[in-house]
């Protein structure tokens, strides 16, 4: 399995994630984004409000944040003390060493308790504004590092889940605990596995650094304001993501590239020689596919191989995935056969759907039905593998009697959205299917046609299509015939609307 990271710069910072050159993860890093989840803010309580246990916090943002009593974390009277010798200059050690914590609050208890108007509190974004809501916050604070996540005003010691190994937890859990600040709890990430305790430490002896210029910023600060921000996209995806699969990272911008081969180098200096700054002409998204991939994948109808496509719907309250098996041939001995390999082809396409456009919420994916016990429990167990990867914390149900799948998946940002429709060239229309977009349904169906063993198969279709499958000397066209052996003949029909096509045989009869 071969990972690249594709990082595309101009008025906003492009990141596509490859995985065996499929578009697995598409991130945007837009100039003027200041609240992003892990940054954290000195703000000021607005107000308690007793009937939700919550407060609503003035961040800066023009729609106040919101902050519930089990978001405030364990020791947030010890955080309140802290701040307020911080910002008077009374103390001056952040160390938190000779720090006395007061006791932890009630874990059933009230808001208006704890949190007073107009008193300063650290909180950090978990989820960014989304649509007409402001920022959802927390004052657990925690700061994220390659191998560790520094967790102030704790004791706790923790490991990965995804870690499977119960000997290499002991391990870590050890190294960790003989390296712990007092007064700092540590959550080791999966990327420790087999990591000596140096490196432990001189990621936790950069933490600490952070924290203390944070609390540096604390005196006499304005409210609100932004004391820590997260690391610029570009780093806070390699820190996450970054594992020895990856084989290229290519940036088309000489400063980026500079500074992502900087910290390739500090995290895995014998990947260093991966980073490649891309020099030529052709834009960078053009030379990997990734336009195309794009084009093709962030449509209502999301078009599989073998005929299947997926059909996606955004409600408020959900999303809904309809999987359908497509008009389409198959060799298979029963529906039931049918139904599990067109199920299995769609649960990788939700599962990439899912992280490619960010998608939250609650998701009900409507699977083809399947009478076989052992085949919905072969599906679920499928999905979860395919979903194992995927960063954001999700919850995935086994398939009902109705084929329906439940999944819950985490949303901390707004959902990934881009517009694959454009203007209808003959202004009839409004807007129309992108050419990329119909070209793809147009190779589905030639598939199932050769499979029938058509002697000849004619295209016939709008001039603007047929021209976009005719041009050059490797054109569309030409690729087909590589990979079908078989020679189309395209013809361009004036009469034809933008988005029709048919295929005739020999004959000149249709082929349905």
């Amino acid at each position: 399995m071969n990972k690249e990271l594709i990082i595309r710069s101009g008025s906003s910072t492009d990141f596509a994630l490859l995985r065996d050159g499929k578009l697995i993860e598409l991130h945007k890093e837009e100039d003027d984004s200041n609240f992003s989840v892990g940054d954290i803010f000195i703000a000021k309580i607005r107000k308690s409000v007793p009937g939700l246990n919550a407060a609503f916090v003035n961040v800066g943002y023009e729609k106040d944040a919101f902050l519930h009593y089990h978001d405030l974390g364990p020791q947030v009277s010890s955080l309140l003390k802290f701040i307020k010798r911080v910002s008077t200059g009374k103390l001056k050690d952040y160390s938190l060493k000779d720090f006395t914590f007061e006791k932890d609050i009630d874990k059933h208890g009230s808001i208006v308790d704890v949190l007073k108007s107009n008193q300063s509190l650290l909180v950090q974004i978990v989820k960014e504004p989304i649509s007409t809501k402001g920022p959802r916050i927390s004052s657990e604070l925690s700061i994220a590092g390659r191998y560790i996540v520094l967790v102030p005003f704790s004791s706790r010691v923790s490991v990965s889940q995804k870690i499977d190994s119960s000997e290499e937890k002991e391990r870590l859990k050890r190294l960790v605990k003989s390296i712990r600040p007092k007064g700092f709890g540590i959550i080791v990430r999966t990327v420790a596995e087999g990591k000596k305790v140096a490196e432990l430490d001189k990621d936790l002896q950069n933490l600490l650094g952070r924290w203390d210029a944070m609390c540096k910023k604390l005196y006499k600060a304005n409210h609100p304001s932004k004391v820590l921000g997260e690391m610029n996209r570009a780093s806070s995806i390699l820190r996450d993501v970054f594992n020895d699969t990856f084989t290229s990272i290519c940036v088309d911008d000489e400063t980026l590239f500079t500074q992502v081969k900087d910290y390739v180098h500090k995290i895995a200096p014998n990947k260093e020689s991966i980073v490649k700054l891309h020099t030529t002409n052709n834009p960078i998204f053009e030379k990997y596919g990734i336009e195309r991939q794009i084009k093709t994948s962030f449509g209502r109808t999301v078009s599989m191989s073998k005929g299947a496509y997926l059909v996606i719907e955004h409600t408020e309250a959900m999303h809904v995935i309809d999987v359908n098996s497509g008009n389409r041939s198959n060799k298979a001995k029963n529906q039931e056969d049918t139904a599990l390999e067109v199920n299995l082809i769609s649960a990788a396409e939700v599962a990439r759907q899912l992280r490619l456009r960010d998608m939250g919420g609650i998701i009900v994916v409507d699977f083809i039905d399947m009478n076989s016990v052992e085949n919905r429990k072969t599906l679920f167990n499928f999905l979860k593998e395919e979903m194992k990867d995927d960063r954001a914390k999700h919850k995935i149900l086994p398939p009902s009697k109705f084929g329906l799948i439940q999944i819950t998946r985490q949303r901390v940002r707004p959902e990934m959205n881009i517009k694959t429709r454009e203007e209808d060239p003959s202004g009839a229309n409004g807007e129309v299917e992108a050419p990329i977009v119909l070209i793809d349904k147009i190779q589905v169906d030639l598939e199932r046609l050769i499979k029938k063993e058509h002697k000849k198969i004619v295209l016939s279709t709008h001039p603007f299509i047929a021209a976009f499958l005719t041009k050059g000397f490797l054109s569309i066209r030409s690729k087909w015939f590589l990979d079908f052996k078989k020679w189309i003949k395209i013809v361009p029909r004036d009469a034809y609307t933008y988005l029709e096509y048919h295929f005739h045989d020999n004959d000149g009869e249709m082929i349905k």
